[in-house]
């Protein structure tokens, strides 16, 4: 597959995951607004916080290291059979971790009132088995991925999704003195879904015509349970070290990503029922990030790891192929840098209003419109942060992994203790500072890296961080005008005030879109032709 067609199917593969995404957090916005209503804060905070971070710890320390050694280009040795037989290596791994944080959560961290929170020890051992559900579809998932397999993607978690949102609204409804049980069961129905669909279609694809077409390197549904054939290794040795690097770094990346999480759960800095107004927040700011960034960054780690052969310097790759991918890291680190700035810009303006909209004056009073507005600037360094090492993940050797590791291990300590000194001091918005400083570590490392990378060669994909001056000008004439408009309209004046002050920000929204298609004309050509595949016209 050439490079033009890699990046068409990533490109693709983004598209759809991000409408795919859009549809999940939509569905997750009006879910949360509904549940509101009718459970506790603090058993939000309980589920969101305590049970969720089970879940997502067990799941990433299981497989994430996997699916970025295996989804690497063929430079890292690629056998498929030995392939499936080192995915199959996550379930037994998460069983293990789920035997550990089981324990750890059962009897080390402090269980809630059962009271008012009833259930919470069968709660964690539905949400374990839940996530071992989940590894079983493990190697399907990254068969489907590696050969962008688009719409079994979106069509499973699209019906897990849905599956999980009805039994959440049916048994909050219909059983509200359920508690944990409700949404310890509508997770074991999502992940149950999920694998239940990959089967499926695996059953239904292998043997078939469009299979052999495609060159499918398994036949059978059994050929995808692990074996051995023609007297080769069980595993490929260089493939599963370069797990282990990754495996090393993911468990770093687990700390850095979910820091405020274990520190909430473990050194006990806030309530149940603040996480849980922290978490709503939280997954509220967040939302552009998850739905957007995050399907970008793995399409397009994807797309990096198949176009550069991964350890080589510039001047060792195909020249087609380095031009190409620093034409795509260009234009995809101006994309969420724009989207990031408008994010950040807005959000200030029209945290309290979505707030009070959402959750009522149970979100909209105290500290939750400075959380919002506080995330949305940590929003910004997200976008950048995930194009910058979605490409370094990609282009990084295993000594260079290796080194990263050691650098994850310093930030993922200092971290810690910053968001524990800076929460005793102002509470949850010093997670929200301690994040940002240690994305913006990260992104330093990332840029240093692209320039080194890039530097013996004529291409400059960092120069995507500059938007045109005219963008920045209206980016900071719209910031004066909301905040304006903010404290002259909103939020105690009715609802035709607060409907002027979502007109105003909507025009100067359309002023800020309209410089940015008038100024960046190369990054508009960039998106419709790759981010927006469906609505080109195919090549004859």
């Amino acid at each position: 597959m050439g490079s033009e067609d890699v990046l068409k199917s990533a490109s693709t593969l983004a598209s759809y995951t991000v409408l795919l995404q859009v549809m999940f957090r939509v569905l997750t916005f009006l879910l949360n607004a509904f549940t509101l209503r009718f459970v506790s804060k603090e058993l939000i905070g309980v589920v969101n916080v305590r049970l969720l971070l089970l879940y997502s710890t067990l799941v990433f320390l299981s497989r994430e290291a996997f699916r970025r050694a295996c989804l690497s280009g063929e430079g890292a040795g690629r056998n498929w059979r030995q392939v499936i037989n080192l995915l199959w290596l996550t379930f037994p791994l998460g069983c293990v971790w789920g035997v550990l944080l089981v324990c750890v959560w059962w009897w080390m961290l402090q269980a809630p009132d059962p009271e008012s929170i009833p259930h919470y020890f069968p709660a964690v051992g539905l949400f374990c088995l839940a996530a071992l559900t989940e590894l079983l579809a493990e190697p399907l998932w990254v068969l489907a991925h590696a050969h962008m397999f688009v719409r079994l993607k979106v069509i499973a978690e699209s019906l897990a999704m849905i599956a999980k949102c009805l039994v959440t609204v049916v048994m909050v409804v219909s059983a509200p003195q359920w508690g944990l049980y409700i949404f310890s069961a509508a997770q074991c129905v999502y992940a149950g879904i999920l694998l239940l669909c990959y089967v499926l279609y695996f059953v239904h694809f292998l043997g078939s015509e469009e299979a052999k077409e495609k060159n499918f390197p398994f036949h059978r549904i059994t050929d995808l349970l692990p074996s051995r054939v023609d007297r080769e290794p069980l595993l490929n040795w260089n493939l599963t070290t370069l797990t282990w690097s990754f495996f090393k770094q993911s468990f770093l990346k687990q700390i850095l990503t979910e820091g405020e999480r274990y520190v909430m759960t473990f050194l006990n800095v806030l309530n149940f029922g603040d996480q849980g107004v922290y978490d709503i927040i939280n997954n509220l700011g967040s939302m552009v990030a998850r739905f957007l960034f995050l399907p970008i960054e793995e399409s397009f780690y994807v797309f990096f790891a198949k176009v550069l052969e991964r350890g080589q310097g510039v001047r060792n790759q195909k020249q087609e192929d380095v031009s190409i991918a620093a034409e795509v890291l260009e234009c995809l680190l101006k994309l969420v840098l724009l989207i990031g700035l408008i994010i950040t810009v807005f959000g200030y303006a029209y945290s309290h209003l979505a707030l009070d909209i959402y959750g009522g004056e149970l979100l909209s009073s105290g500290t939750g419109p400075t959380l919002l507005q506080c995330y949305s600037c940590y929003v910004l360094l997200l976008a950048i942060n995930g194009v910058t090492e979605c490409f370094v993940f990609a282009a990084m050797s295993k000594e260079e992994v290796d080194r990263y590791n050691v650098l994850m291990l310093g930030l993922s300590a200092s971290f810690l203790l910053l968001s524990y000194w800076l929460t005793w001091m102002l509470g949850g918005v010093g997670f929200i500072w301690a994040n940002c400083c240690n994305m913006a570590l990260r992104i330093t490392h990332s840029i240093i890296y692209i320039h080194r990378y890039f530097l013996q060669s004529e291409y400059t994909p960092l120069w995507g961080l500059r938007p045109h001056s005219a963008v920045m000008a209206v980016l900071g004439i719209s910031a004066g005008i909301t905040t304006l408009s903010e404290r002259m309209f909103c939020c105690d004046g009715g609802w035709v005030l607060r409907l002027a002050h979502v007109a105003v920000g909507a025009v100067c929204l359309l002023g800020v879109v309209t410089t940015v298609f008038l100024t960046e004309t190369r990054l508009v050509q960039f998106i419709k032709t790759q981010l927006l595949p469906k609505y080109t016209k195919k090549s004859t």
